[in-house]
């Protein structure tokens, strides 16, 4: 499956954006996938996951309550709606797939073999 990321910009500290993530390929149903992100001279940060039928999500601490990770399988997308962006949230951000349940490691980079190109979100103060 091939990911492509958009919806990222620039918005001020309060302000809400949503990413999306399109799949093309066969099988989307049967993808785990989640978000990531990295921040300029950071690594890669788990940001939140969905399991294949949407039933089950995780977030990072920090996004709990502001982020929420949805999907709509007949679109072959998962989307990320960011709610009260803070400058701390600025970063390029990735979506990752697995063909796999979503499992209890979903936190980990290496755990998805499959990897959008990253969109840019920038918040200003």
């Amino acid at each position: 499956v091939q990911l492509q990321a958009f919806g990222g910009g620039l918005v001020q500290a309060g302000d809400s954006l949503r990413l999306s993530c399109a799949a093309s390929g066969r099988a989307f149903s049967s993808y785990a996938l989640a978000w990531f992100r990295q921040a300029p001279g950071s690594g890669r940060e788990f940001v939140a996951a969905i399991s294949r039928s949407g039933g089950r999500t995780y977030y990072l601490d920090s996004v709990k309550g502001r982020f929420t990770i949805s999907r709509d399988n007949a679109k072959n997308t998962v989307y990320l709606q960011m709610n009260s962006l803070k400058p701390e949230d600025t970063a390029v951000y990735y979506c990752a797939g697995k063909p796999d349940y979503i499992g209890a490691s979903y936190y980990y980079t290496h755990e998805y073999n499959y990897w959008g190109q990253g969109t840019q979100v920038t918040v200003s103060s």
